[in-house]
C-alpha cells in the first residue's frame, strides 16, 4: 500500500544554519560523513576476517578515522584476537587515543569471547588510570562478568553495588537472575526474583523475559504460557523475544493450534516478527501444519531485493538486523569474504535530525534499500517530531517501498508524545480511507502519550471516535483501554472527566482493576480530596474487587499526608482483618502521624497489633500504582518458584 500522505516542508533557517556549518566541515553534509563512516566500518570489518594486515594498517592510518568507527569495528570483530589485533594496530599510531567507547567495546568483546585474563588486565588498567578519564560502573563489571560466567565476581561486585548504593536498579538483579538461569541454579534464580520484588525493585519486561526463557529451557513451557499471559494486566510490554522463545518452543512441541493464538495475540501487540520466525512459520505453512494466512507475512517476509546483493549474514553481525546494502567495500584481496553491510539506525537517524536537500539527496544517492524494518528503527531513534514526519512522508515515495501498520503505528505514537494532534487525525482519516486496522496497543499507547503531553480533549476523541479501527476488543482489552484514558486525563487535570469516564465505565459492566483503583486513589489523595478517595472506596466495594496490600498502603499514606489520621486508622484495621501487613515505612508513618494528631491509644494499638504477629515487616509492599499489583507478582511469583523449586 502506497501511504503518502503529505509533501514535506524544509525549514529555510536549518538550510542557512547547516551551509554555514559544513562550510568548516569536511564533509557536505551529516549523512555523507555517515556514509564515509560506515564504508571504513566495512572494510575494516572485511579485513579482520581475511589476512589483510598491511591493508588493514592503511585504513587504519585514514586521517578521518575516528573513535565512533573504531568503536563500531570494536563491536562487529569475529573474535577476542581480531579485535586485540586492531587494538595493537592501533597504539602503534600517535594519532590514536582511547575513549570510554572504544574501551567499552573492546571489554565488551573479551567479556563475550570468555577472555577473564585478558579482561581482568583491561579493568586493571583503567582503574589504575591508564587511560585517563575514562571509568568503570558497577553496571558494567555486573554485565562482563556475567558474559563470562564469573560468578563469584559477579557476587562480589554486587555486593559492592549494593553497599555503596540506596537502591540498587532491576537491571542487577536481572544480570543476576539470568546468570544463574544459565548455569541451571533454579533455586538460586528464584531467591534474586523474590529479593528483587521484596526489596522494592519494580520488574520490567526483561525480568519476565528471563523468567519465560528460563521455564522453556527447563521444559516448562505452559508454566511460561502462563507468565506470558499475565504480562499485560501488568501493563508490561510484551516483547518480540518473548514471542520468539514462546513461537519455537511451541513449534518444537507441535502445538501448532498455540502457535495460531500466540500469532494472533502478535497483531493485537502491534509487534513485527522477526525474519527467523517469519521463516519458520512460513514453512510449516507450506507443509500444511498451519492454516493459511494472506496477511500474515505479506509485510514481514524476506525481501527479494536484498538477496540479489549476494551477501551471507556473519554470525557476529546477528544483532545488526536491518535490512541494508547501500555501501559495500570491494577490494580484491577480500572479495571472497560476504559481509551483511553494517548499519547503525541511531547514527543514520542522528544525521538526518537537521533535515535539508542536502540531507536528502545525498540519503537517495545512497540507495538504501528501505524495508519496513529498517524505517520503523529509524523512526524510533528521531527526536523531533518534525525530521520524523518529514522522513516518514519522504520515504514513502521511494522505489519499492510502501509504508504499513507497522511504519504508520511508530509514527503516530511519536507524533502523539509530542502532542501533534492534527498530524495524528490526519493518518487515522488516512488509515480509515485506506481501510487498516491497527492494533490496540497503538491505540493505547496514543491515549497515553496524550497524557503526558497534556491533551485530554484528543484522548477522549480517539478513545471515543477511534477506537473502532482496533476490529472487535475483548472485555478485558477494554479495560485496559478505560485505564489508560483514566490515567491520561488525571495527568492531564481534568478530575471531573476521569470521574465520568469511571462512573461509565462501571454502568457498561467493565470494572476497574485494582491497580486502576490505586491510581486513582493515589491521584486524588494527593490532592487531598478524601470526599472523592471515598467515593472510590465505595466503588471498589460495589465492583467486589479485592483490595491489595499495596492499595492499603497507598491509601493508608494518603490520608496520614492530608492529616486524616483517623481514617488512616480505619484502613489499617481493615488491612489487618485481611491478613495483610503494612510494610515497615508505613507503619511507622501511621504512628507517626496518629501521635502528631494526640491519637496515642490507636499509635500504641497499631505497635501492639505489628508485635503480636511476630513477624518482620515486608521491607516494602510489592505493588505499582496503575500497573501491577501484589496479587499479579505473587502470582508470578507461584508459577516460577512452583515448577522449579
Amino acid at each position: 500500500m502506497q501511504f503518502r500522505p503529505f509533501v514535506c516542508k524544509v525549514n529555510l533557517i536549518n538550510i542557512i544554519q547547516q551551509a554555514r556549518f559544513y562550510a568548516r566541515d569536511p564533509f557536505p553534509s551529516k549523512v555523507s560523513h555517515y556514509l564515509y563512516r560506515a564504508k571504513l566500518i566495512d572494510s575494516i570489518r572485511l579485513r579482520l576476517r581475511s589476512n589483510c594486515s598491511s591493508s588493514l594498517t592503511r585504513i587504519l592510518n585514514d586521517r578521518l578515522l575516528d573513535s565512533f568507527v573504531v568503536t563500531q569495528a570494536l563491536r562487529s570483530a569475529p573474535s577476542a584476537d581480531s579485535a586485540l589485533s586492531l587494538i595493537d594496530i592501533l597504539e602503534k599510531s600517535e594519532r590514536f587515543s582511547h575513549t570510554q567507547n572504544t574501551l567499552h567495546a573492546l571489554a565488551t568483546v573479551l567479556a563475550k569471547s570468555q577472555r577473564r585474563t585478558e579482561l581482568k588486565s583491561l579493568i586493571d588498567a583503567i582503574n589504575a588510570g591508564k587511560f585517563g578519564r575514562v571509568r568503570i560502573s558497577f553496571m558494567n563489571l555486573l554485565q562482563w562478568h556475567a558474559a563470562t560466567g564469573d560468578l563469584e565476581s559477579v557476587l562480589e561486585v554486587w555486593d559492592k553495588y549494593r553497599h555503596a548504593s540506596e537502591r540498587v536498579c532491576t537491571e542487577s538483579y536481572n544480570i543476576l537472575m539470568s546468570l544463574y538461569a544459565r548455569m541451571d541454579k533454579e533455586s538460586e534464580a528464584v531467591h534474586i526474583f523474590y529479593r528483587m520484588i521484596d526489596e522494592g525493585a519494580i520488574p520490567n519486561c526483561r525480568t519476565y523475559t528471563i523468567i519465560i526463557e528460563h521455564l522453556v529451557n527447563s521444559g516448562k513451557l505452559s508454566a511460561a504460557l502462563e507468565v506470558f499471559n499475565i504480562l499485560p494486566s501488568m501493563r508490561i510490554k510484551r516483547t518480540l523475544k518473548q514471542y520468539s522463545i514462546l513461537a519455537e518452543s511451541l513449534i518444537g512441541s507441535r502445538r501448532f493450534g498455540e502457535v495460531k493464538t500466540l500469532l494472533d495475540e502478535m497483531q493485537v501487540d502491534g509487534i513485527l516478527p522477526s525474519r527467523a520466525m517469519c521463516l519458520s512459520l512460513q514453512q510449516l505453512q507450506e507443509e500444511g501444519l498451519l492454516k493459511e494466512d494472506d496477511n500474515l507475512f505479506k509485510e514481514t517476509s524476506s525481501d527479494e531485493r536484498i538477496k540479489t546483493l549476494g551477501y551471507s549474514i556473519d554470525s557476529s553481525d546477528e544483532e545488526e538486523e536491518d535490512e541494508n546494502a547501500s555501501h559495500v567495500c570491494q577490494d580484491n584481496d577480500v572479495d571472497k569474504i560476504q559481509l551483511k553491510p553494517w548499519l547503525d539506525p541511531r547514527g543514520l537517524a542522528n544525521a538526518l535530525q537537521n533535515w535539508n536537500p542536502n540531507e536528502v539527496s545525498t540519503l537517495e544517492g545512497a540507495n538504501f534499500v528501505w524495508t519496513t524494518r529498517l524505517v520503523c528503527k529509524i523512526l524510533r531513534n528521531f527526536n523531533s517530531p518534525e525530521t520524523a514526519w518529514n522522513f516518514f512522508c519522504w520515504v514513502a515515495y521511494q522505489p519499492g517501498f510502501s509504508h504499513d501498520v507497522y511504519t504508520v503505528q511508530r509514527i503516530m505514537t511519536l507524533l502523539a508524545r509530542h502532542g501533534c494532534t492534527e498530524l495524528v487525525d490526519k493518518l487515522i482519516s488516512k488509515i480509515r480511507t485506506e481501510g487498516m486496522r491497527l492494533p490496540l496497543c497503538t491505540i493505547r499507547l496514543i491515549i497515553d502519550f496524550y497524557g503526558i503531553s497534556k491533551n485530554a480533549d484528543a484522548a477522549l476523541k480517539v478513545f471515543n471516535a477511534d477506537r473502532t479501527l482496533c476490529g472487535p476488543i475483548s472485555k478485558f482489552n477494554m479495560m485496559l483501554l478505560y485505564s489508560s484514558l483514566l490515567r491520561s486525563l488525571t495527568k492531564c487535570g481534568r478530575n471531573s472527566d476521569a470521574l465520568n469516564i469511571l462512573d461509565e465505565m462501571i454502568l457498561n459492566g467493565i470494572y476497574p482493576d485494582i491497580q486502576t483503583f490505586t491510581g486513582l486513589v493515589h491521584y486524588f489523595a494527593q490532592l487531598e480530596d478524601i470526599k472523592t478517595v471515598q467515593k472510590i472506596i465505595a466503588m471498589v466495594r460495589q465492583c467486589g474487587v479485592e483490595p491489595d496490600a499495596y492499595f492499603f498502603k497507598v491509601l493508608i499514606q494518603g490520608y496520614c499526608n492530608s492529616e486524616r489520621a483517623a481514617l488512616a486508622w480505619r484502613v489499617f484495621e481493615d488491612m489487618k482483618n485481611s491478613g495483610l501487613l503494612p510494610d515497615s515505612a508505613t507503619k511507622e508513618l501511621l504512628v507517626k502521624s496518629l501521635w502528631k494528631e494526640a491519637r496515642r491509644r490507636e499509635a500504641a494499638a497499631v505497635e501492639e497489633s505489628c508485635e503480636e504477629i511476630n513477624e518482620v515487616l515486608p521491607l516494602t509492599l510489592r505493588g505499582h500504582a496503575w500497573s501491577v499489583s501484589s496479587a499479579d507478582l505473587t502470582r508470578v511469583y507461584n508459577i516460577y518458584s512452583g515448577v522449579l523449586l
